[in-house]
């Protein structure tokens, strides 16, 4: 007994990183920070089967044992002595006539509704009896890891066949940092948004810097002084967003909507023909469908009007896609509201795009929300708002697999999710590509677009015109035969 008073104890709890507790404190109750995905299965996908998995491969990773918990001295890590599984795979049912409007109004109020803070901060919530299938809307806090850690984590639960060979016992074995082959297997960019700032992201990891746990190094490592006080300045001085219907005061309930996915063949054909990329045909029809929305309300939409997004930009090297926590920066983006013609909003999209590629806004945001979190919680409220009054949206654009993948035995037939947004932002467009399609989703403020769907609906008519643009012109001969046929009979038009 005095032996055991004298040996050292076993370590109980960690230090939360700079950058993960900066996440932990924006809570507020008009912006809750969680990340929520939406998976929808072509087959019924048993409780027990989903609760295997969870077990078996979701707390593969310590973490998700732990809840976070905030002292004087600072947020820690701790196990949660009373973790019970059952508090965090749950059941439901739809009401009605259970169909997808029903099942936005559950995601509604899941994204509404805060995660409790004396447990680890996720829960699956478990829909059996979905259209002839079943849904899962999973809900995390974004303390524990960024959307590209996150997509990893999704991966590690599935299989690419209902009935997969067991693992041997070298595989279970791995721990979640080890290896990212899973990764590299099915996930690699559908379109890089910021080639400059990813190297430079991989590049400071290479060299040894240790962003997570020492913030202020990304700005050190910004070698170039000059340019970098130019984009501090740049930041300072920068007007806040347009005022639009898409800004203003926030309540606490929040409404999500998703599309009907698009076709992400025919969207790397547009962006081939117009000479730019995927991303700049989505930016634009998403543009677009805020510009059509404003229009049909009766506001007044001026040639140069711009809404600012918020876009994250990850800075995690391949290698380290397992890892945990966030290591993202974020660069604003003016989308072209204003301007009507389609294929001129893709042309402005591009060189705006271009213009971000050599930005320092990514490391200069990673390194300030680090700074934040290490200091006193009285400093980051003013960073919060300085971001958040430039900006009216927050978009993420993340490749998911690039074939059907299946969870506990079950296809998942589409994927959604969304990120939380933060301070007075009040608007979120998620843009996830899933098995050859491209999925739309938006969540917004109540009180300030009570209806998301009318908004999210526009997003297809958007890319459709792009797409008739194409197809209408000398651009065209440059797209397959197929795709022109396909894209000819789903517009309704003859066939090539």
């Amino acid at each position: 007994m005095i032996l055991d008073f004298f040996m050292p104890k076993k370590k109980q709890s960690e230090p939360v990183s700079g950058i993960d507790t900066a996440w932990l404190r924006m809570e507020r109750p008009t912006n809750l920070m969680m990340i929520t995905g939406v998976m929808i299965f072509s087959e019924r996908l048993a409780h027990d089967r989903l609760r295997e998995v969870v077990e078996s491969r979701f707390l593969k990773y310590q973490r998700f044992r732990q809840r976070a918990v905030q002292k004087a001295a600072g947020a820690f890590w701790e196990v949660d002595p009373h973790f019970d599984l059952d508090r965090h795979v749950l059941r439901t049912a739809l009401p009605g006539r259970a169909d997808k409007a029903e099942l936005q109004h559950l995601a509604s109020d899941l994204m509404s509704t805060p995660l409790d803070f004396s447990k680890p901060m996720w829960q699956f919530h478990l829909v059996e009896d979905y259209q002839d299938g079943s849904a899962v809307i999973l809900r995390i806090h974004h303390c524990y890891a960024d959307g590209i850690a996150l997509i990893h984590v999704l991966l590690s639960l599935t299989d690419t066949a209902p009935h997969p060979a067991s693992p041997g016992p070298a595989a279970e074995a791995k721990e979640e940092n080890e290896d990212a082959g899973l990764f590299r297997r099915f996930f690699e960019p559908v379109d890089k948004v910021v080639n400059t700032t990813l190297k430079l992201g991989r590049g400071l990891v290479g060299e040894g810097v240790d962003i997570v746990r020492h913030p202020a190094h990304a700005l050190d490592y910004a070698r170039n002084g000059a340019r970098l006080a130019a984009e501090i300045a740049r930041l300072a001085l920068m007007s806040d967003d347009s005022k639009t219907r898409f800004k203003g005061e926030l309540g606490v309930s929040k409404r999500v909507a998703w599309a009907e996915p698009l076709n992400l063949r025919e969207v790397k054909a547009v962006g081939k023909a117009l000479g730019g990329s995927v991303n700049d045909v989505l930016l634009a029809a998403v543009a677009g469908a805020l510009r059509d929305y404003l229009v049909e309300q009766g506001d007044p939409v001026p040639e140069d009007l711009q809404v600012r997004a918020l876009i994250p930009v990850n800075l995690r090297p391949l290698e380290k896609a397992a890892r945990l926590g966030n290591f993202f920066g974020l660069v604003f983006l003016a989308l072209p509201v204003g301007i009507a013609n389609p294929l001129e909003r893709v042309y402005e999209v591009r060189r705006r795009m271009n213009e971000l590629k050599e930005s320092y806004q990514p490391i200069l945001a990673l390194g300030l929300l680090g700074a934040v979190g290490m200091g006193p919680n009285l400093l980051q409220q003013p960073l919060l708002d300085l971001l958040s009054n430039k900006a009216s949206a927050v978009m993420t654009n993340v490749p998911g697999p690039r074939e059907a993948i299946y969870l506990g035995g079950s296809r998942v037939s589409e994927m959604m999710f969304w990120v939380p947004q933060s301070g007075q932002i009040g608007m979120g467009v998620s843009i996830l590509s899933y098995n050859d399609r491209v999925h739309f989703g938006l969540v917004a403020d109540r009180k300030l677009v009570a209806e998301p769907e009318a908004v999210i609906g526009r997003f297809a008519g958007e890319f459709e015109k792009l797409l008739f643009i194409t197809l209408m012109s000398p651009w065209g001969q440059e797209l397959d035969s197929r795709e022109v046929e396909r894209a000819f009979k789903r517009l309704g038009g003859p066939e090539a």
